[in-house]
């Protein structure tokens, strides 16, 4: 018999890059991103899923990486915002253009997991009404703004065609 709390060997795709990583059964997604996979963008908040600092895209779906084992992510494929960026590696994702110049930051900590947030609420609807912006992004605590230059953030990231 299988010793349940035995390291498992996993793979899975991160921002289009294949890993094959052992991991205890019970580390978060979000410890493997952080600390195995050495992928700082994805924040530890809250721990418990109520912050939404940790969002990430799994197989494209927004997800706290905090509430996902790293074996339950096996084979699949993770986005996080270090993914967002693109190859050229002297751009910004439109989000983040778009948070930079309407001022949707602050101290950035819940940054990576609104854009995460608003990155699959523009895939799956790229042009939201700011009604539809602010219940995509109602899991997503920021201490620091009035949410206002958030929401004026993916709407004109959306503008852009972020989608």
């Amino acid at each position: 018999m299988t010793d349940p709390d035995a390291p498992r060997a996993i793979s899975l795709e991160v921002n289009g890059e294949r890993h094959d990583v052992v991991v205890e059964p019970r580390m978060l997604l979000l410890d493997c991103l952080r600390e195995t996979l050495a992928l700082g963008g994805t924040h530890a908040g809250c721990e418990h899923g109520a912050c939404g600092a940790c969002t990430v895209l799994l197989d494209g779906e927004a997800v706290r990486s905090c509430l996902v084992f790293a074996v339950q992510a096996r084979g699949a494929s993770v986005t996080t915002i270090e993914g967002l960026t693109p190859d050229d590696g002297e751009s910004l994702h439109p989000l983040q253009e778009a948070f930079s110049e309407q001022h949707g930051l602050q101290c950035g900590f819940c940054t990576p997991g609104m854009i995460m947030t608003a990155a699959a609420l523009l895939e799956e609807t790229p042009h939201p009404t700011d009604a539809e912006i602010r219940t995509a992004l109602a899991g997503n605590i920021c201490r620091c703004t009035g949410y206002v230059n958030i929401v004026k953030s993916v709407r004109a990231a959306a503008e852009k065609g972020a989608a």
